[in-house]
């Protein structure tokens, strides 16, 4: 029986459509997938020239499911329902929208929880995989749709940094890229964020060394990696105003109960270990962590200068892990990058995925400039 945390083959598809590369996969921190196999998702129909293709791309914990609602194969509703759809901004009375779940994942495309040539999981033999090595397999992906070039891609955060990746490795395959709560390259701060998370998930006693499978997954170190991560995300404002001490809370925590912000980061890590797995959630972390578009191209800022794909940038006003000044790096740098727009929010980087109005808007003049 397959763990409810993630998905697997024979679990009830959705949405979800495949496409299995047959041939040897080579990495970029030197590893190989002997092959790979790519979920995805599709809205709209692709026009006669295949010009319309736009691919949106997910963030950490999400998957193919950019939208719909919750149904048999999807736990959860899409990231980004309220985007795609007729007259939305991902219009698909316009456009042909694909949504890849990433390589690395746990959701459909090949990941540390899909079965190895022999059979077993991949669990600890599962290679370093880069934000590089990712995109190289999502062209692998076009290429399988027909799409020579994507009228547009478009991504936040994890996906943000896949987007730039396209833009700077197949600037022939891109009209224009849409990066949101992204930079060019992991800082230190968001590093030892990631860092904390995967270790909190390696220190979970049933975590061993990744080969869990079979056994109990170690969701505590899960849940604890997850509530670090939502702390980021958020902000001290929004957390004062939605937690903040009440006269109260002192006897209800002598009394053996918690804090209100105690609560909801449990409450957020259990549900996301739920859903998800914790394999993955290392793997993609450090895909993360070693994001930086300047490796091999002389440096970032070298790199940037020689982007030629015009880009949209979105910054969110109250983004403490990935702050404007990573995105006004991007503007500045870049040679036909826009302005930065600034999605003003108070929910920290999760105001990418929780602005809609904004964040469509802003799609939506990139898609029509």
């Amino acid at each position: 029986m397959s763990d409810p945390s993630f998905w697997r083959a024979g679990d009830e598809p959705g949405r979800r459509q495949f496409v299995t590369l047959d041939r040897e996969v080579r990495l970029e921190g030197g590893g190989s997938l002997a092959s790979v196999t790519i979920a995805y998702e599709t809205w709209g129909e692709l026009d006669a020239r295949a010009s319309n293709a736009v691919l949106v791309l997910h963030a950490l914990t999400g998957d193919s499911h950019v939208a719909g609602p919750v149904e048999a194969g999807h736990p959860s509703p899409g990231w980004w329902d309220g985007l795609v759809g007729p007259g939305r901004a991902l219009d698909t009375d316009r456009y042909f929208i694909v949504c890849p779940n990433v390589l690395g994942g746990c959701q459909g495309s090949t990941g540390p929880s899909s079965l190895a040539p022999d059979g077993r999981p991949y669990g600890s033999r599962f290679p370093v995989v880069t934000i590089r090595d990712q995109v190289a397999v999502e062209t692998a992906l076009a290429d399988h749709l027909g799409v020579a070039r994507f009228a547009a891609v478009v991504g936040g955060s994890m996906g943000g940094m896949r987007a730039l990746e396209w833009v700077l490795g197949y600037p022939e395959r891109v009209a224009r890229a849409v990066v949101v709560a992204a930079g060019a390259a992991g800082t230190a701060d968001q590093i030892a964020l990631c860092s904390l998370q995967v270790r909190a998930i390696q220190a979970d006693p049933h975590y061993a060394n990744g080969d869990y499978y079979g056994g109990t997954p170690p969701r505590a170190g899960l849940a604890i990696a997850r509530g670090i991560g939502q702390f980021s995300y958020r902000t001290w404002t929004e957390f004062e105003e939605r937690f903040g001490r009440e006269p109260q809370d002192d006897r209800a925590v002598l009394d053996g109960g918690r804090y209100a912000i105690e609560s909801y980061l449990r409450y957020q890590g259990e549900k996301l270990a739920a859903r998800f797995d914790a394999n993955s959630y290392v793997v993609l972390s450090e895909a993360m962590n070693h994001h930086d578009v300047g490796r091999g191209r002389g440096g970032v800022v070298a790199a940037l200068k020689g982007v030629r794909v015009p880009l949209t940038i979105g910054s969110v006003s109250s983004d403490r892990l990935y702050p404007r000044e990573l995105q006004e790096e991007l503007a500045r740098l870049a040679a036909r990058a826009a302005p930065v727009r600034v999605i003003t929010s108070p929910a920290g980087h999760d105001g990418f995925l929780l602005e809609l109005d904004q964040v469509g808007t802003l799609i939506t003049d990139a898609l029509n400039d």
